[in-house]
């Protein structure tokens, strides 16, 4: 569980970091490797919040 702590915010610092080198550089690269990064922190984020609502509504 703590691993997912750290992830998740730091998958967002990545995607942040990404944005920012496409507004630099003006690669799409960048912007296409963010926009994944993205999507797959806020399906992890959601898939890892449901679990933990699950878990609290089974006690």
């Amino acid at each position: 569980m703590l691993i997912f702590r750290w992830m998740i915010p730091t998958l967002f610092v990545v995607a942040g970091i990404l944005f920012a080198m496409f507004i630099f550089t003006g690669d799409p690269r960048y912007k296409r490797v963010g926009i994944r990064v993205l999507i797959g922190t806020l399906l992890a984020a959601f898939a890892f919040f449901a679990v933990l609502i699950t878990i609290n509504l089974l006690e």
